[in-house]
């Protein structure tokens, strides 16, 4: 298994080409550059007012008035300070805007946080409940926090004195993936027994689990839900940031393991039809030459 980035290479590789040009005093093209990402989430990098030497960075996130209920802008104005833009870009949540000429000595540390917007749209959400879980918070402002991070599916994050609970829902649109996805969580659970610090995982099909009882969680046979208990040894100011950057991506993580897996299955069955049919092919009797007279006493080659 492979882990995802969690950052954006697209946008990396062009901010640190446009950074490379201005510096060695080559061309600078215009930029017009349009990207789909996971969970429905576009970015757009552009130049701004036309000039050549300011990059903007726009994304657009159609959950991302939930993410604004705990703290996102907070979160965001800590990150980038003097680089957001106000208003951002139209039909995008935030902006980012880069002045080529006017970039830090770190360049290295500005393109990599650039890379990690959508990241850290998500990270306010969990920096909130683990801030929770920390200080004990048990009051109506650490009710559970609900994401609908897609049109159908959806994250629960929640703070006990304890424990963070982080609750995803998710569609298997097909019956293999169902069979697949359970085969995944059992390695789940099964990485604890090697792993003591790892997080308890619990997997759920077709019922929501018990927290989620007596809500609008959805139920039906295509239906999964994947629990994550973290413990104060995963929520600390030491491990928070790591994280934050595996859980906000784990629902692509496991959709992608699962295609790859079918695709896998699926090429290991046409080889292995392949090599049926060599079998079959060797095993054909071959075709003998008969001598036969005909009437007239003449020999005919029969096969």
């Amino acid at each position: 298994m492979i882990l995802l980035e969690f950052n954006n290479r697209v946008i990396e590789d062009v901010l640190r080409l446009k950074i490379s040009e201005y510096e060695t005093n080559a061309k600078l093209d215009s930029v017009d550059v349009s990207i789909a990402d996971f969970d429905g989430v576009l970015f757009h990098i552009s130049n701004y007012n036309n000039e050549k030497t300011k990059i903007r960075i726009s994304i657009s996130l159609k959950f991302y008035k939930e993410l604004q209920s705990h703290g996102a802008d907070a979160l965001l104005k800590r990150e980038y300070g003097k680089y957001l833009l106000n208003p951002p870009e139209n039909n995008y949540n935030v902006s980012l805007l880069y002045d080529l000429k006017d970039l830090p000595e770190d360049k290295e540390d500005l393109i990599q946080k650039a890379s990690l917007l959508k990241r850290n749209c998500f990270a306010s959400v969990f920096e909130k409940y683990f801030k929770f879980q920390e200080e004990g918070v048990q009051t109506d402002e650490a009710k559970r926090a609900v994401i609908h991070y897609r049109d159908d599916e959806t994250m629960y994050v929640e703070a006990q004195a304890d424990r963070v609970t982080v609750i995803f829902s998710t569609i298997f649109k097909d019956e293999d993936d169902i069979v697949l996805g359970k085969v995944f969580m059992q390695e789940f659970k099964e990485g604890r027994k090697a792993s003591h610090t790892a997080p308890q995982v619990l997997f759920s099909h077709r019922e929501p689990p018990r927290e989620l009882q007596h809500t609008d969680a959805r139920v039906g046979n295509n239906i999964g839900y994947i629990t994550f208990v973290l413990f104060p040894r995963h929520t600390s100011e030491a491990n928070r940031d790591n994280t934050i950057n595996l859980i906000h991506t784990f629902r692509d993580y496991l959709h992608y393991h699962i295609k790859c897996s079918k695709a896998y299955i699926h090429s290991r069955m046409r080889a292995k039809t392949s090599d049926f049919l060599k079998v079959l092919n060797r095993a054909r009797p071959e075709k003998v030459e008969k001598e036969k007279r005909n009437i007239k006493g003449k020999i005919m080659m029969m096969r």
